[in-house]
């Protein structure tokens, strides 16, 4: 079987693990401040800071930046919903709006349709490596006063305009999980370039602690273990190297996949993808339904997932607190979605083989 995903993991980080493990400082330290200043530097960001998901990185960047009770923060609806989850615990509410159907990221039409006097922040989603419209977003959250914060995690060393995704608004929070473009195991960041904001945020990591033991706000563990930033260090020398093996995996089926009932992947002209997921879409009336293909290709060995099978508005939970509403684009797109493989661990004649496979399937 070849798999959707797999960590590219090898010894260098085994031995990087173990060289913690041998110095005793497993927890939070001076492994986790280097990773700190290599990610801040990789990312072009005055500040990085390490946390231990992506989950914790989107909470700890809101609520560093006011978002409260009374705040709406319009989310895109076709998403993983830590997008919308970090806006709840911090009191807030998620305004879902819909995604451009090309890119499927979010649509800045509709955030500017979406603005309230009680809009306090835009999260952008880069989803599945594609940067959102960063431009557009940046400019109508400039002229609403309101902040952008973007969701980087699937989205490492992605580039709008020439700039790496987390520089551009106000913070960028990243994930490190097994099947993320790099990983620590399981981990986060934030990224920003505002001093204050930096420094609250590293307080509600740490117990709201401004120094040891003494607790100026309420906060969170949600600190990065030296285990995690070892081998997330390694992980970053080689990052650009395995987005650089995503892409020519994507090309690969560019160029093999054709059928006029299965939409490939779009790239915007200004951006740089770097393919956390290949996702193929199936037409509205084509013979055979994403299902379908999906149970085709597994029979013929080869994995694929489904990234996601419900928009966020048709989650249960966001209708019982009052957050659901039609987001048409997002609820076609999770019926008729499929990622297949494209992570650095596929070779060209795997590549091929996934290809043939669809060719069949279709």
């Amino acid at each position: 079987m070849i798999p959707v995903a797999r960590p590219d993991i090898g010894e260098e980080e085994i031995e990087a693990v173990a060289r913690v493990m041998r110095s005793g400082m497993i927890a939070q330290g001076p492994e986790t401040e280097l990773f700190e200043e290599e990610f801040s530097r990789y990312t072009g960001t005055k500040y990085a800071i390490g946390v231990n998901s992506g989950t914790a990185a989107l909470h700890a960047a809101l609520a560093a930046l006011g978002i409260g009770p009374g705040s709406e923060v319009i989310v895109p609806a076709f998403t993983f919903i830590a997008t919308a989850s970090a806006v709840c615990l911090c009191g807030a509410r998620p305004v879902f709006v819909d995604v451009d159907p090309h890119t499927y990221t979010i649509d800045p039409t509709a955030v500017e349709e979406a603005v309230t006097p009680s809009t306090k922040a835009v999260i952008a989603v880069h989803l599945f490596g594609h940067p959102a419209e960063m431009g557009l977003l940046k400019q109508i959250c400039d002229d609403q006063g309101v902040l952008l914060v973007e969701d980087c995690a699937q989205a490492h060393g992605a580039k709008y305009e020439g700039m790496k995704v987390g520089t551009i608004g106000d913070a960028g929070c990243f994930s490190f999980y097994p099947t993320k473009n790099m990983t620590t195991g399981e981990g986060g960041a934030i990224t920003t370039n505002d001093a204050e904001a930096a420094e609250r945020m590293r307080r509600f990591i740490s117990h709201g602690q401004s120094e040891k033991y003494l607790h100026t706000e309420i906060g969170y563990n949600y600190r990065m273990t030296d285990i995690a930033a070892s081998i997330g260090r390694v992980q970053l020398n080689h990052l650009d190297e395995m987005n650089e093996r995503r892409i020519l995996n994507a090309a690969c089926y560019d160029r093999n996949i054709s059928s006029p009932d299965l939409a490939l992947p779009e790239r915007a002209g200004n951006v740089t993808h770097v393919y956390h997921q290949y996702v193929v879409c199936v037409d509205e009336d084509a013979p055979f339904n994403r299902d379908q293909l999906k149970s085709c290709l597994e029979k013929n060995g080869i994995g694929s997932a489904v990234h996601y099978p419900l928009a966020l508005t048709e989650q249960p939970v966001f209708a019982e607190m009052g957050g659901s509403g039609r987001c048409p684009v997002s609820e076609s797109l999770g019926r008729r979605v499929l990622s297949l493989p494209v992570h650095p661990g596929i070779s060209e004649k795997e590549c091929l083989e996934v290809c043939r496979a669809i060719q069949e399937c279709i």
